[in-house]
């Protein structure tokens, strides 16, 4: 059957427009509080940047097939067994007929310190896919076929992430690929990584400038990471599941 990726090309810009908005909202109104975060922190703690991305994965699922799916998003309904740690709340969790269907990480990053944080959502990454799996393996889930793993990464694209990075490694070279590798291409490396190695069905990576508030401007890294692939995906696997439980 065909898939029906909702239109999100165009939906895509609107996502994008609203992940600004929202961080401006969220550092208005502690400005206006007298409670603001440091730097870039109160544009996070709002905790609604990723809800246009919330929206177009649920409009997928249910466009696909699984129109009765249980689409978690609140916070008490989006913690998941792991192996390594008892729970791991995920930011999405698609439930049908007591089958883990999906569950996506959503994830984003903006200036002026993208060095601070890359190897954060690197090891957080690996990490948490690792776990799930191995709690998968363990039979946390019981006997399902394996759930569509996401992770889908916003990161400002500005001077400070496109700028090559050099790497200081006195007892070993680093891989090739790394050398003088901007902030935005190590993501994309590590998005590709994440799928080539099976922790996630699907990573994505989209860069967006900050003005894109009024434009949804966006884009791409590589087509193995763009945000078609993810949401093409997505769609084949709920179909594919869809089909399997008709």
């Amino acid at each position: 059957m065909p898939l029906d990726l909702v239109d999100y090309e165009s939906k895509t810009p609107e996502a994008i427009k609203a992940f600004w908005q929202s961080r401006d909202d969220a550092k208005q109104k502690q400005l206006e509080s007298g409670k603001a975060d440091q730097g870039e922190r109160a544009g996070v703690t709002g905790g609604k940047n990723m809800d246009g991305f919330t929206d177009l994965i649920t409009e997928i699922v249910k466009k696909n097939g699984l129109a009765h799916a249980q689409i978690h998003q609140q916070k008490a309904a989006l913690t998941l067994p792991g192996y390594f740690r008892p729970t791991k709340l995920w930011d999405i969790i698609v439930m049908h007929k007591g089958q883990l269907i999906a569950a996506v990480e959503l994830k984003s990053q903006v200036g002026p310190s993208f060095g601070n944080n890359f190897n954060n959502r690197t090891e957080e990454a690996i990490g948490t896919a690792h776990c799930l799996w191995t709690a998968y393996r363990e039979g946390a889930f019981g006997k399902q076929p394996r759930p569509f793993i996401g992770w889908l990464m916003v990161v400002e694209d500005a001077p400070g992430s496109r700028t090559p990075v050099r790497d200081k490694s006195p007892h070993f070279p680093t891989f090739k690929e790394f050398n003088g590798a901007s902030y935005l291409n190590r993501y994309d490396i590590l998005c590709q990584r994440l799928m080539q190695e099976q922790l996630y069905s699907a990573a994505s990576l989209i860069a967006s400038p900050r003005d894109a508030v009024s434009s949804g401007v966006h884009g791409s890294l590589s087509d193995l990471t763009s945000f078609k692939t993810f949401v093409t995906s997505l769609a084949g696997h709920v179909a594919t599941v869809a089909a399997q439980l008709e």
